[in-house]
């Protein structure tokens, strides 16, 4: 008897909702289709009467469609049949909600390194201990972060059995290849420094990926004056290594170094006195030569209050290694305005006391 009872009462409610729509039909051709009428006999002669027909009959169309298309839902539902919507086929899935303190990190994971950050979001490639944004015109990265400290520089890999390798994550079109530097006169120089990485063989053989690697100028030879320097100027294997070699030596003071590395393409006046951005490219890919290189140093001090910044700014060209390395300390402003990249905003995000160090 109860289900009988239901079921009378849904077939009511059916009921009573056509009436009503029958109803709201008929209200609305009586009302509204004599004041259209007036209107367009009013407003309209000749072509302009052939416009509004069509206008009028889709409007009136849309209404009955409308009022039919909810009649019948209406119909279903009284019925007790299921629903024909979209969002009621989507299922939904719960998302657990996992706390930053909760995530475990290695002594130099990616998870680690973003603390600060990220200076742009184009391109975001994650390693096994460095984040990088790549930059698909030039071949080569925007900027790489990685995170030192002893732990991270720790451990018993080595790069004897690590190759400079394609990244086949990377579109063909938009990768170097170790052909493009064949012969290029150009250094495969690292960007995340492989000997940052010791505490895993996987984290240093990432560090040889060629989207983490730019040309980097490896002259023999460069004029003093009037004498000539020889094998004493190599930018890779002198100035730039120094730089890395000093950033590794801050581990012993510094909780956390958070080190940011890239290319720029800065301009040079020309002799029409106007300035040009102009850079040389390599290989078939057609690889781009930075005319700089810079390095952005976050330093955690050692009792965890205060951050301390470093900027640095070195020429892809021959330099000369007696030069101390804080002649190339520089606001970090300038790397700001020259990358398009953001430091400082992400940082104060963080720490409330930041002191930045541009000339010692």
């Amino acid at each position: 008897m109860a289900t009988a009872r239901f079921t009378t009462e849904k077939r009511t409610a059916a009921h009573l909702t056509a009436v009503l729509y029958s109803i709201v039909i008929r209200m609305f051709s009586a009302l509204l289709l004599p004041v259209l009428r007036t209107r367009r006999r009013q407003l309209f002669t000749g072509t302009m009467r052939h416009r509004i027909r069509p206008g009028v009959a889709f409007f009136l169309g849309a209404g009955f469609g409308v009022s039919l298309s909810r009649l019948w839902r209406d119909l279903s539902t009284a019925r007790g049949e299921p629903q024909n919507d979209l969002l009621a086929r989507v299922p939904v899935v719960p998302v657990p909600r996992v706390q930053a303190s909760e995530l475990t990190v290695s002594p130099g994971g990616s998870g680690a390194v973003m603390k600060y950050g990220f200076p742009s979001l184009a391109n975001i490639k994650t390693r096994e201990s460095y984040v990088t944004s790549y930059d698909p015109r030039t071949r080569t990265a925007s900027w790489v972060i990685e995170r030192l400290n002893p732990a991270s520089l720790s451990g018993s890999s080595n790069r004897k059995g690590c190759e400079f390798r394609e990244d086949d994550s990377i579109h063909l079109f938009h990768r170097s290849t170790n052909d493009d530097y064949r012969g290029s006169g150009f250094d495969r120089g690292h960007l995340a420094a492989a000997a940052n990485h010791k505490w895993s063989q996987k984290a240093m053989g990432e560090t040889f990926y060629l989207s983490n690697v730019a040309p980097q100028d490896p002259s023999e030879y460069m004029l003093v004056g009037v004498c000539v320097c020889a094998q004493n100027s190599h930018l890779n294997q002198n100035a730039w290594n120094n730089l890395e070699k000093m950033c590794r030596s801050l581990t012993k003071f510094y909780l956390n170094i958070y080190v940011c590395t890239g290319p720029l393409y800065l301009p040079r006046q020309e002799d029409d006195g106007k300035l040009y951005v102009r850079y040389q490219v390599i290989g078939r890919n057609h690889v781009a030569v930075p005319t700089h290189f810079f390095k952005v140093l976050i330093l955690e001090q050692a009792d965890g209050h205060g951050v301390e910044l470093r900027s640095y700014v070195l020429p892809n060209e021959p330099v000369d290694e007696k030069i101390p390395l804080e002649r190339f300390l520089v606001p970090i402003e300038t790397i700001e305005r020259a990358s398009g990249l953001l430091f400082v905003p992400n940082i104060m995000k963080r720490t409330s006391s930041l002191q930045a160090i541009a000339a010692k």
